[in-house]
């Protein structure tokens, strides 16, 4: 949970531009950026709800650029500036709208930035096309880029599989919009930002793409909500945002973020490839298996195998280890520490093998 460079202003925000700010930090320095830029929404004209109320729709100075040219150069300068900072194993994530997200992915390629993957943000409650004259707008594109192609770079699919109901995670996520309570809004009610992400969708980009503390940059700072689940997930956050009066909004909302003592099995999904490699053997050398003791085929099934003096197993005649005997009787691939059960005195019930084989990884047989 440290971070050796004490030359990075940690759990701050930078106010300026961004380039110029980025230009400060050290090279190779931060392990992930989230970017939400300007969009560059072309907006003509004022937009009217059917019931003559108007939208408050996006149209600040920031997003203002006279051509596609000035918006490709400005792009091209903050992703440059991004691309130093990064580390070689890091990773970058930049949201946008069909306004934008193919120029930015353009410019991502031509930097050598590598694609892993873009994600579609579906919106459970997108705001409605009130003219009636094209289809409701009711998602964003994601696009996830390592620095450097073939690096090892962070993955966290355990977490975002539990995320995900203990499926595999999709590239098509279901979130609404920021909403309720989560949304700032000004004095007068207003919302403090027109563009304020879901802390919903930040979960998922750094839960997914870092560890804890590593630092996530985002050169767009806004109101902090990159901040704010940061915080939240034990990372540091490194902020840069041009307007002061965003700037010091994000700093009062990431204060307010109670932040819970670092406890790694609360943050820490575990990878089970990562865990020490225990041969089924092993379970016959120290005991926890008996050789001729029977093994039933699933916590009901009929099917049994002898557990062999050498570490296999026998079933109809045939020997084998636990995985190939499994695939035999599957017909297909199979893991054998889920498939195989042995029965336990104590508990008077079948068990699956693999939890002998997490005694031996504890250390405790």
């Amino acid at each position: 949970m440290t971070n050796n460079n004490g030359k990075l202003p940690l759990d701050h925000v930078l106010i300026g531009d961004c380039c110029d700010m980025l230009a400060s930090l050290p090279e190779d320095s931060v392990d992930l950026i989230f970017a939400d830029p300007p969009y560059n929404l072309q907006l003509e004209g004022e937009l009217w709800r059917p019931n003559l109320t108007k939208v408050d729709a996006v149209d600040d100075d920031w997003d203002q650029f006279d051509s596609f040219t000035q918006y490709d150069h400005f792009t091209r300068n903050w992703l440059t500036a991004c691309r130093r900072v990064l580390k070689p194993n890091g990773t970058l994530w930049v949201i946008g709208s069909y306004h934008n997200i193919y120029r930015v992915g353009k410019i991502l390629q031509d930097l050598d930035f590598w694609v892993l993957n873009d994600v579609v943000w579906v919106k459970a409650n997108p705001m409605p096309n009130f003219r009636g004259v094209r289809y409701t707008n009711a998602h964003e594109t994601l696009l996830w880029v390592q620095k450097q192609k073939g690096a090892k770079y962070t993955f966290n699919y355990h977490a975002m599989k539990g995320l995900n109901d203990g499926l595999q995670m999709r590239s098509d996520w279901y979130l609404p919009i920021c909403t309720g309570k989560e949304r700032l809004r000004d004095d007068a009610g207003d919302k403090a930002h027109p563009t304020q992400k879901p802390e919903a969708l930040l979960y998922r980009v750094i839960l997914s793409s870092s560890n804890p503390g590593d630092v996530v940059l985002d050169p767009f700072f806004g109101t902090g909500t990159t901040g704010a689940v940061a915080r939240k997930l034990h990372r540091h956050f490194i902020g840069v945002e041009i307007d002061s009066n965003y700037a010091d909004l994000a700093m009062a909302r990431v204060r307010e973020v109670v932040q819970l003592e670092f406890d790694p099995p609360i943050f820490v999904t575990p990878n089970p490839r990562r865990k020490k490699r225990v041969a089924f053997s092993t379970l016959v050398e120290s005991g926890l298996l008996e050789p001729g003791q029977t093994l039933y085929f699933g916590i009901e099934g009929e099917l049994t195998a002898k557990v062999l003096a050498d570490g296999q197993i026998v079933f109809n005649g045939q020997r084998g280890s636990i995985h190939q005997i499994a695939k035999e009787i599957r017909s297909g691939p199979s893991n054998g520490w889920h498939l195989w059960y042995y029965w336990d005195e104590k508990l008077q019930n079948r068990e699956e093998i693999d939890k002998l084989r997490e005694i031996v990884r504890s250390g405790s047989s």
